[in-house]
């Protein structure tokens, strides 16, 4: 599970990618549908899709004569299940922060 977690991490890290998968979000697309909003080549996308599959977010299937990427989420649910550990950590430094801002304010009203 790492070893995926590791891989959509590193996925995730490049912004071309994340814009890639919102857009596959709203259905699949051709590479030139892809690489339409983008300053960039369409091998430069192709790479980039070819790092999305590595770590399973998207999956690439033919249609009649067009290749089209497809998203695969279940690999975000694992990854945001996996951020989810953290977020009692937050929670509860939060409600810290704010008995310590209430407990500041008492003091000053007195």
């Amino acid at each position: 599970m790492i070893d995926q977690l590791d891989a959509v991490f590193g996925a995730l890290a490049d912004p071309t990618r994340r814009a890639i998968l919102a857009r596959l979000a709203d259905g699949d697309r051709t590479v030139g549908e892809l690489t339409a909003p983008f300053e960039v080549s369409q091998p430069a996308i192709s790479r980039h899709l070819k790092v999305l599959e590595r770590a399973g977010l998207v999956s690439r299937n033919r249609r009649a004569t067009a290749r089209l990427s497809h998203l695969e989420a279940e690999p975000l649910r694992t990854a945001t299940e996996w951020l989810a550990r953290y977020q009692a950590f937050w929670d509860e430094s939060h409600e810290r922060l704010d008995a310590l801002l209430a407990s500041l304010t008492r003091q000053l009203e007195r």
